[in-house]
């Protein structure tokens, strides 16, 4: 290469640096995962019994019993009639399209990845609401987390601990959690300082105010960010049935390979009845919770 040539050419790497790069770090990644992936393993052994015994109730009980619970959870989590009725006739209507043993696999992935998602999500977002260190750290990994194509989550997450549901857990938690996170944190700090203030005057405590008035306060964009979160599991399903994942997703990875159209759209339509039920559910519950705050 001339003296000149890099002002018309970017300067790179040549292939050999770059192959002698890509081997280190793979080799030091394969390494990793024989020395540390038996003990990984081991210590989610605990969830995946648990996931196990989840699906194999929601398979294994009645369907109008599985029906039953979750038109009295919606009702409660909401107090509308509308919605509790939408809540069974759709799933009524998922299972006499043959698609209730793969909706209640997804549920139950859904279920469990969102709740450890809020439950990871929650407490980062309350330690970026009451650090500006701790936002300014958090805040460019969420921005990697969110970009990153969620194919790339598949791959470091199937080479440690192979194909099954925990990768797939994993996967789905990584995937969806930045919403929760980001939101807990704008919610609380949307919130009033003259409140918090006349909180204080009152001899509260900073747990108090949190639990007693901040949190409260917040809840409707801690539920925006819970909304989201299982917007994005969901979305996740049809990818992490790649990895083994049984679900709604493998009709759906079927039918993109064999071009069955109607396949895809029913199992599709599924996933989306699943995500307006509990975005119905959450909104409900997020708008009844501030009402109560509001009237107390």
């Amino acid at each position: 290469m001339s003296d000149s040539s890099w002002l018309s050419e970017i300067p790179q790497l040549d292939r050999r640096q770059l192959l002698d790069i890509r081997k280190t770090l793979d080799g030091a990644y394969r390494s990793f995962s024989r020395e540390y992936g038996d003990s990984i393993e081991a210590f989610f052994d605990p969830l995946l019994s648990f996931l196990i015994w989840f699906e194999k109730l929601l398979l294994g009980s009645p369907w109008w019993l599985v029906i039953a619970v979750l038109a009295v959870f919606a009702y409660m989590a909401s107090r509308s009639w509308k919605l509790t009725l939408g809540v069974v006739l759709a799933f009524f209507l998922i299972g006499f399209f043959g698609m209730w043993d793969n909706t209640m696999r997804t549920m139950s992935i859904i279920l469990v990845s969102t709740s450890l998602a809020v439950l990871i999500g929650i407490p980062i977002g309350i330690s970026m609401a009451r650090s500006d260190r701790v936002q300014s750290v958090v805040t460019p990994i969420l921005d990697i987390m969110q970009t990153m194509p969620a194919f790339v989550y598949l791959i470091p997450v199937v080479m440690l601990l192979g194909i099954g549901k925990i990768p797939g857990v994993i996967a789905v938690i990584i995937y969806a959690v930045p919403p929760v996170i980001r939101l807990t944190n704008l919610g609380i700090r949307l919130v009033d300082k003259e409140v918090l203030e006349a909180a204080t005057a009152y001899g509260a405590s900073p747990m108090q105010r949190l639990f007693g008035v901040q949190l409260p306060l917040a809840m409707p964009n801690i539920m925006a960010g819970i909304n989201q979160t299982i917007m994005m599991a969901l979305a996740m399903v049809v990818i992490a049935s790649m990895i083994g994942v049984k679900g709604l997703g493998q009709p759906v990875l079927k039918a993109i390979t064999n071009q069955y159209f109607t396949l895809g759209l029913l199992n599709g339509l599924a996933i989306v009845v699943l995500a307006i039920i509990f975005d119905r559910i959450s909104q409900g519950y997020a708008k009844r919770t501030l009402q109560n705050f509001g009237g107390q």
